[in-house]
């Protein structure tokens, strides 16, 4: 998923993961988009300080599947 995808489907309502269910893409309150480690509480940038770069390859990001 690129950058656009990734945004797009969060905004819908959907969950986005980086290369494990334990981390979540999420938009925080303040609108700022962070990967979240759901087993330890921890965050990260979804992209470096550019706000372009992905903190992670577009290949690692996968929608939740039923």
């Amino acid at each position: 998923m690129n950058l656009q995808e990734i945004k797009d489907a969060v905004k819908s309502g959907k969950t986005v993961y980086w290369n494990s269910k334990i981390y979540e893409v999420i938009q925080d309150k303040l609108g700022q988009w962070m990967i979240k480690c759901t087993s330890n509480n921890s965050y990260i940038g979804l992209t470096w300080a550019d706000e372009v770069t992905l903190n992670g390859k577009e290949n690692e990001f996968f929608l939740e599947t039923n």
